[in-house]
């Protein structure tokens, strides 16, 4: 079973950890308020970068996601994932 921890360290950066398989792997994401307006649907940061990392392991192993980012980034690896971000947080 795999368990997304985010916690906020302040001045819209946030800590994210993944455990999964008996490993965990940690990373840090920017998510500013314009990034909440556009992908987040009125939803907390939190709960963003929580679908956000739902959608990232359905297409890669937690290991090769970057361990810091901006969450536009996101976009440009993966075209799709404005809509089906949207769509997820209803």
């Amino acid at each position: 079973m795999t368990q997304i921890k985010v916690t906020s360290l302040g001045e819209s950066k946030y800590h994210v950890e993944v455990q999964e398989d008996g490993s965990t792997t940690k990373h840090e994401v920017t998510v500013t308020e314009a990034d909440l307006k556009k992908y987040g649907n009125g939803v907390s940061a939190e709960r963003l970068l929580k679908a956000s990392f739902e959608f990232l392991l359905e297409r890669e192993p937690k290991e090769s996601i970057l361990r810091t980012f901006p969450l536009p980034l996101i976009a440009r690896y993966f075209p799709e994932y404005p809509t089906d971000i949207r769509a997820r947080l209803g």
